[in-house]
């Protein structure tokens, strides 16, 4: 009728003293890594947006809804540098390199970040150059406005 364990007694030990397999999964350290890898993750995600340090303008407007994938960041430092990401590129080949990066071709947004002290013409030489590679929609990005007169 019961179930019986070989061996003789010894607290749950076989002939030769060797412990028996234990059955169950201890979960608390799998849990302690998993909660660990978060706060890292938590941590480090705001670090992975585009890293090229400007100060953006200041305007009110409404929100875009973020895009599902990495959006594709034109940035304009204020001495003229461009940079796509962060790799500097000569304006020269700007639409070149955007057409070799873009993933969706020619329907993909391309989001203009200017500092604020860069020259209008700068900019819009810039924004020139992403038309005439092909590339209609532009986005431009900037900081939300604080209140105030």
């Amino acid at each position: 009728m019961g179930m019986s364990v070989k061996g003789g007694g010894g607290g749950g030990r076989g002939r030769r003293g060797r412990h028996m397999p234990m059955s169950e999964i201890n979960v608390t350290p799998m849990v302690d890594v998993m909660l660990v890898l978060l706060i890292i993750f938590m941590v480090a995600a705001p670090l992975l947006q585009v890293g090229i340090p400007v100060e953006l303008p200041e305007a009110k407007g409404q929100e875009i809804p973020a895009p599902k994938q990495e959006p594709l960041a034109v940035t304009v430092k204020v001495n003229g540098d461009v940079f796509i990401g962060e790799s500097q590129v000569p304006i020269d080949e700007l639409a070149a390199k955007l057409k070799a990066i873009a993933k969706n071709g020619y329907d993909e947004t391309i989001f203009v970040r200017g500092d604020k002290g860069v020259s209008y013409g700068i900019v819009m030489s810039v924004m020139g150059r992403i038309n005439d590679g092909g590339f209609k929609k532009l986005s431009f990005v900037l900081d939300q406005e604080k209140g105030g007169t």
